[in-house]
């Protein structure tokens, strides 16, 4: 009886140390943010490089530095081609602004036509009537909101970008740095860059078809910056769930308040992205990636909130690989094993004395 009852205060004990442990770790990332998020992102690229290496040396037989050179030099252009595509798509917004705001308005004056006389504005030189001005639209919106909206999006794009620097130089050292030794089959670091390599190249393949689909569906239907749109929709695909609705959303307010689009290509901008997007990510998807993470679907929809918030949309990118490395180290131990398995969805232990 002395044994049970020291055993179930030992175990209290690690519990609390477990949950001040993640307090912790917690308020460090937070804190040193600027520098893990260009390092956690440095080994996230490295690991979609790696296969890289390993086809040339084993199908190619290249030389493993000739490998490493070339491979560094394909992942920069990726980079630089990604950097001046969005880049550039911010550049016209910025000069397009003041023409967005007017047709945002042009479409606003138009909407008033068929909605009920109740939801127009009022007459600002009749403060108890109703404007029955047919140019009048239907919401006073200022044209420094509208600014102010497309200015601060194109900044964020731009602040994105300009860590890229830092993650080229963690990158490049990682993958030089990176020895002939292989890990063990069945070690936890085996383990570790097993699991987040097929996730990698899962989400690779399946992002790219997306991204392409996607800038080619919306290019046929006359939609601007269709390859931008493209770009995002394989970006975010890598945020489980949130990231593909975001993604079929983006476009939208472009082509609304495109002139030369007709209804029913503004109706297709939805629902044809919005199609590609639930296939991939319901059917091809899952078939790929089996279990190789094996989380719960809360469990992710937590970590993409708890990564978001500290981290930023970055924070979201690596949600899940970084959820899946603290399970498999959950995992090793015997006091956090069921911690594991709660990731996991395994609720057995629950259930039980």
């Amino acid at each position: 009886m002395a044994q049970k009852s020291e055993n179930y205060e030992q175990r209290i004990q690690t519990g609390c140390l477990l949950i001040l442990t993640a307090l912790g770790i917690a308020g460090a990332l937070y804190a040193f943010s600027s520098v893990l998020i260009p390092f956690v992102m440095a080994i996230f690229l490295t690991l979609c490089l790696i296969p890289a290496i390993d086809v040339q040396m084993k199908w190619l037989r290249i030389p493993r530095r000739t490998a490493m050179l070339t491979t560094v030099i394909i992942g920069c252009a990726i980079l630089v081609l990604a950097a001046l595509l969005v880049t550039n798509a911010a550049n016209q917004i910025l000069k397009s602004k003041d023409d967005y705001g007017q047709q945002f308005r042009q479409l606003l004056v138009k909407t008033r036509g068929i909605l009920p006389p109740e939801w127009y504005t009022a007459d600002p030189n009749d403060p108890n009537g109703l404007s029955d001005d047919p140019s009048e639209p239907l919401i006073r919106v200022p044209t420094n909101t509208i600014r102010k909206v497309l200015t601060d999006t194109a900044g964020s794009i731009m602040g994105l970008l300009s860590n890229g620097l830092l993650v080229l130089i963690f990158m490049i050292f990682m993958v030089a740095g990176k020895g002939t030794y292989k890990a063990t089959v069945g070690s936890l670091w085996w383990e570790v860059e097993t699991r987040i390599k097929r996730y990698v190249l899962t989400m690779m393949f399946t992002s790219g078809i997306t991204g392409l689909l996607v800038g080619l569906v919306l290019t046929i239907l006359g939609v601007n910056f269709a390859w931008m749109f493209g770009f995002l929709a394989f970006m975010l695909n890598f945020i489980p769930n949130i990231g593909s609705v975001i993604a079929t959303l983006l476009p939208l307010p472009v082509a609304f308040i495109d002139p030369q689009l007709g209804i029913v290509s503004k109706v297709l901008v939805l629902v044809i992205p919005g199609g590609i997007q639930f296939v991939i990510g319901n059917l091809l998807q899952p078939k790929m990636m089996g279990e190789s993470l094996d989380l719960h679907p809360v469990v992710v929809l937590l970590s993409l909130i708890f990564f978001g918030t500290i981290w930023g949309i970055i924070g979201m990118f690596l949600a899940v690989p970084i959820t899946a490395v603290i399970k498999i180290f959950l995992q090793r131990f015997g006091y956090t094993r069921a911690i594991a398995d709660l990731i996991a969805g395994k609720t057995d232990m629950l259930t039980k004395t």
